[in-house]
């Protein structure tokens, strides 16, 4: 397997690829890989002659530093997980924080047609920031023809269509369903930090969404949210930081549910200091 840790190697790698025509996917992640990652991976090859998955924990796109510290790095765990799925057809790409930023490590301002504004840029002061500047980035370095992006970040799906849109960059945006844990709980590279007691506590956030999924059929927004606001009230262990019902082509809270739009739960969740997001179709 192929592991490059700076641009310059990168793009003298990729250069011979396209001289052939080969197609890269891409997928992008902070590494700590999981079977969720592997199942884009997986459809990344399906769709490409070759995968580039970059690991790399980005600093501007936590607008807290403990948690930055405190974010796994495995990168040697994680070629091990990689090289399983294939050894010949996946490329990583590694880089520091030198590589990326230069001597000046802070984030673009971007607009996102208010889709920045809703949920968890309401409570993540600067995080789309973070997230178009390193995204931006590595597709101008990378130059995939697909990207590769799971659902359980729904928002930041969201939010990469737009910026591709909007500064019209030549890569196509894969959305892949979110990969669960036998126990309903969606993957997460945060997992391997929950204590025993709240990992087990915790599949209670899926279960949860799927009754509010059933309740949404036949009650309105505002009392389907109360109703999880209440289950969460009265658990002893995790803590509701949201739930939001929203439009999902605006990611705007609905005040009134209407027959021609399509509706999304979201939910983010303290267990400890861990925290969960997870989200579910309505309709």
């Amino acid at each position: 397997m192929n592991i490059y840790y700076n641009e310059k190697d990168l793009n003298s790698y990729l250069e011979h690829l396209k001289v052939n025509n080969k197609t890269i996917g891409f997928v992008p992640t902070m590494g700590a890989l999981h079977l969720g990652h592997a199942s884009l991976i997986e459809k990344g090859l399906q769709q490409n002659d070759i995968v580039v998955v970059s690991i790399f924990v980005n600093p501007t796109q936590f607008d807290n530093q403990e948690d930055l510290v405190k974010y796994p790095r495995t990168l040697e765990k994680d070629t091990k997980l990689l090289s399983r799925i294939s050894k010949t057809k996946i490329t990583v790409y590694a880089p520091t924080v030198e590589d990326i930023y230069g001597e000046h490590v802070q984030s673009t301002s971007f607009s996102y047609d208010g889709l920045e504004h809703e949920m968890e840029g309401r409570f993540r002061d600067g995080h789309f920031d973070g997230v178009g500047t390193i995204v931006k980035r590595l597709f101008e370095i990378v130059q995939p023809d697909k990207a590769y992006f799971g659902e359980k970040d729904f928002q930041q799906l969201m939010i990469v269509k737009k910026l591709v849109e909007k500064h019209h960059l030549p890569v196509q945006v894969v959305g892949c369903k979110i990969h669960r844990e036998k126990d309903g709980l969606a993957m997460s590279s945060r997992n391997m930090r929950l204590k025993a007691e709240y990992r087990k506590a915790a599949p209670f956030i899926y279960k949860t969404l799927n009754a509010a999924k059933e309740k949404f059929g036949v009650s309105s927004a505002n009392k389907v949210t109360k109703w999880v606001e209440n289950q969460f009230a009265n658990h002893e262990l995790l803590e509701l930081e949201y739930f939001i019902i929203a439009n999902v082509d605006t990611l705007k809270t609905v005040k009134r549910k209407s027959n021609n739009n399509t509706y999304r739960a979201f939910i983010a969740v303290y267990a400890d200091d861990i925290r969960l997001i997870d989200n579910i179709a309505l309709n």
